[in-house]
């Protein structure tokens, strides 16, 4: 089906410079079939490898192939909101630049969107890896579900197609530490997932440690969540709890029971146990006072370096810049008014 949708594609690259002529191939020959009429943004996050020479090559090419560089790397989110806030398109569809987003998979979306869904996300139902990594995956969108204060979709990624409204929307969001994935959820419209299997990357190793994987994890749940601090208040009430019944029976057995346990060891007991409780409450709090610290600093969430094939420039030409970038500061109103 093919659609009067002008479509942008945003694609975050990160040590992905094996991948990037493969996907620019795939890429051209399936949005030749959804639209004639699309551009594809590569966002060059700083990547390590030799992505800027090859995304350079490719731009020199094919003018609807937009490349945005940053001074540094932003992290995944960063990127992908810089090329959204980058993109003219009526539609916009966000994809890792790895191949593990397959672009046979956007016909698919584009067609949910046209019967009238304005969010269609890829819900991974399968992936090609290791079954505990799998299931260590599926058990972490069902918790975050759980703990979230919005209905969050099951086993979905960033992987998705949306109309300009909903990225407006997003665009609109001031917070710098941004889990997209959720806010896709929290601005709602209409939404729907299309399942589809997830592959290997195409080239190169992940870039995502366990520990990268944990901290990922953190930020969706405290981005969208207040259970843990509700879980330190209810922690708190069970151990003054427990601290009077022990009290109340040490109190009984004093004169009761003269062979009950006494001394150092059951104050140590106590001591360390109170200890624990305090320093995982600490920690909680202190994970939430982490991001309110990050957000009040105000900074830029990503500086673009330069940009090529920018289409706001009536020249077309190439052009290198030192910008800090804010996110847009749009009225609702004037979202209103585009569509």
């Amino acid at each position: 089906m093919l659609t009067k949708k002008m479509i942008s594609v945003v694609v975050a690259c990160y040590r992905d410079a094996g991948s990037v002529n493969e996907m620019y191939t795939r890429l051209s020959a399936v949005l030749g079939r959804v639209t004639p009429r699309f551009e594809i943004i590569f966002v060059n996050d700083n990547s390590p490898d030799n992505a800027e020479e090859v995304l350079t090559e490719l731009a020199g090419r094919d003018p609807r192939v937009v490349v945005i560089s940053h001074s540094r790397n932003f992290g995944s989110q960063m990127a992908f909101t810089s090329g959204m806030k980058q993109s003219r398109g009526d539609a916009v569809i966000l994809m890792d630049g790895d191949l593990q987003d397959p672009p046979e998979v956007i016909p698919d979306l584009v067609n949910k969107l046209e019967e009238g869904f304005d969010v269609v996300y890829g819900v991974r139902e399968r992936r090609k890896e290791s079954w505990p990594m799998e299931a260590a995956r599926k058990l972490f969108y069902r918790i975050y579900r759980k703990l979230s204060y919005i209905d969050m979709p099951l086993d979905a990624g960033d992987f998705s197609v949306m109309n300009r409204c909903v990225v407006d929307s997003l665009l609109l969001l001031p917070e710098r530490d941004r889990f997209l994935r959720g806010l896709r959820a929290w601005v709602g419209y209409r939404q729907t997932g299309v399942p589809y299997f997830r592959p290997e990357r195409f080239s190169g190793e992940s870039t995502n440690s366990f520990g990268d994987n944990i901290r990922w994890a953190k930020r969706g749940i405290l981005s969208f969540s207040y259970r843990p601090l509700e879980m330190v208040s209810v922690l708190a009430i069970m151990v003054t709890g427990l601290a009077g019944v022990a009290v109340l029976g040490y109190f009984l057995a004093y004169f009761l029971i003269p062979s009950a346990p006494k001394g150092f060891m059951t104050l140590l007991v106590a001591v360390l146990f109170l200890g624990a409780v305090q320093l995982l409450s600490l920690s909680v709090i202190a994970e939430y006072l982490g991001k309110i610290f990050e957000e009040v600093k105000q900074r830029p969430p990503f500086i673009v370096k330069n940009v090529l094939n920018d289409p706001a420039r009536a020249d077309h030409s190439n052009y290198t810049i030192a910008r800090l970038t804010s996110l847009p500061r749009t009225d609702v109103s004037e979202i209103s008014s585009r569509n």
